[in-house]
């Protein structure tokens, strides 16, 4: 795919603005000053802007998106129509397990140009929605047929092929997945593109973090997909040998996602999922626990007290019918959360951080539930939380204007309908609350402009790949 955008080093840059989101609060006048390598090297508030290029709006960090599977983009809507002869309450209804067979289904028929074409479609869609980074939860790693390509990693490098074209920031995370599911379940049609053993694994891992090393718009870490797919002597070993290739990169799971998640654990282990996890391994800020939507008291308590991530994804789980993430509790006890955008039924923060929200407004009869305190902007918290959370989900120096840290941000139009009149928090209260039109107009990742006035360089070449790739696959379908 051509039309990439450019990640040679670039001459230093002055930006200057009326308003941003420092990492102390809302400051004015502020100078943003980005070295060669994409960082900023110094940022001052109350500052005049001499020679620097003025941006017109309010900044805000570049927030991370934590939990993608980009293929499954491609698949939105297709899983829209009931697959069970009985409605809500019969025992057959349709169920995250009758979605799960129709992707299943789905994923045979990609091939490596479909995955970078779907991929790039997506990041594109994604910066232009305010994400500046990504962290892919990817599990197709084989062919159709279960063998591996020529190499081994070509499903990976498409992605992160995905990813420069896009211009956006990514944490690529190759997931292992050793069996069908509990009870060494032989693994059907779809799981087969997924299955390596630790070893195949690691070396993909391996071949992954020496080929990326040095870019700072890429991290690789790990994703055992879940207990369910990786029983306890591959997940010891994959952890054991992932330590010593990086021992501070991230590693994130899918974890208690669906009530038959827990009771399944239960059956066959005699623990819940994520109960046994935190007693089997050593659970800290590395981690990105994914879903986690059914957990009890002690595990919301236990989950927040190891410092790990919980990646919520609202607006997929909504969709497959999880459950509800026990957020109150959890932000009662301290815990660090962040937003993924997952299925990318929908690929925006706003909508994302809204049902988070709305959500437990739902079940609290309540309003501003995540607010901090008497007087407190649910929208500032909302949004800090989440920016903070996907940096440390995704393990690389973003999500705050500040020196040291790349510079990923992005521009609020503040002259968009939504946002006339705001100011300091209320803008962010208006931006997650206010409207269903997109008032993100620039988009900068790494020191570089990948989205101008609401437009990207290169996302008429992508859309054009993908519209083919999308007519393949209606065509293959019929």
């Amino acid at each position: 795919m051509c039309c990439a955008i450019e990640m040679t080093s670039l001459a230093p840059t002055l930006i200057w603005c009326e308003k941003a989101l420092l990492a102390d609060g809302w400051a004015k006048d502020v100078l943003l000053e980005i070295d060669a390598a994409g960082d900023f090297s110094r940022v001052s508030p109350d500052a005049s802007a001499g020679d620097a290029a003025r941006v017109a709006g309010a900044i805000l960090p570049g927030i991370g998106n934590l939990h993608s599977h980009a293929f499954q983009r491609a698949a939105a809507g297709l899983t829209e129509r009931r697959h069970s002869a009985d409605g809500p309450g019969g025992g057959n209804a349709d169920s995250f397990w009758t979605w799960r067979e129709v992707l299943h289904s789905f994923v045979t028929r990609l091939n490596p140009d479909d995955q970078e074409a779907i991929a790039a479609q997506l990041y594109v869609e994604m910066l232009k929605a305010g994400y500046t980074a990504v962290g892919e939860f990817h599990y197709v790693h084989q062919d159709p047929d279960g063998r591996p390509y020529a190499d081994p990693a070509e499903m990976a490098v498409r992605t992160l092929a995905a990813a420069k074209t896009a211009g956006i920031g990514i944490t690529m995370l190759p997931v292992l997945y050793t069996v069908g599911g509990y009870g060494d379940v032989t693994p059907n049609a779809g799981q087969k593109r997924y299955i390596l053993d630790v070893d195949a694994f690691l070396a993909l891992v391996q071949g992954l973090t020496a080929t990326t090393q040095g870019d700072p718009n890429v991290r690789v870490g790990i994703a055992p997909h879940s207990v369910r797919q990786v029983p306890a002597s591959p997940l010891a070993e994959a952890l054991a040998g992932f330590d010593a290739i990086d021992a501070t990169a991230p590693i994130h799971i899918h974890i208690a996602e669906q009530v038959r998640d827990v009771d399944e654990h239960l059956n066959h282990v005699g623990a819940r999922p994520v109960e046994w996890l935190l007693a089997n391994a050593e659970v800290d800020a590395r981690w990105c626990l994914v879903h986690a939507t059914h957990v009890n008291e002690a595990e919301t308590r236990n989950m927040a007290a190891s410092r790990a991530v919980a990646g919520i994804c609202p607006t997929t789980e909504g969709n497959l019918g999880d459950g509800i993430f026990p957020f109150v509790d959890y932000l009662a006890a301290g815990g660090r959360w962040g937003i993924g955008s997952d299925s990318h039924v929908s690929v925006s923060p706003i909508e994302e951080l809204r049902w988070l929200e709305y959500v437990q407004r739902l079940i609290t009869r309540s309003r501003n539930v995540a607010a901090p305190g008497h007087g407190g902007s649910t929208g500032a918290r909302l949004f800090g939380d989440a920016l903070a959370g996907g940096a440390q989900a995704l393990g690389r120096p973003i999500g705050a204007l500040k020196a040291g840290c790349r510079a990923d941000l992005v521009v609020l139009d503040t002259n968009h309908p939504n946002l006339l009149g705001r100011d300091g928090d209320g803008l962010l209260d208006s931006f997650i609350f206010g409207g269903n039109t997109n008032p993100v107009r620039d988009v900068m990742v790494g020191g570089r402009w990948v989205v101008r006035d609401g437009s990207h360089a290169a996302e008429d070449v992508v859309f054009a790949t993908y519209r083919r790739t999308m007519r393949r696959l209606a065509d293959e379908s019929l």
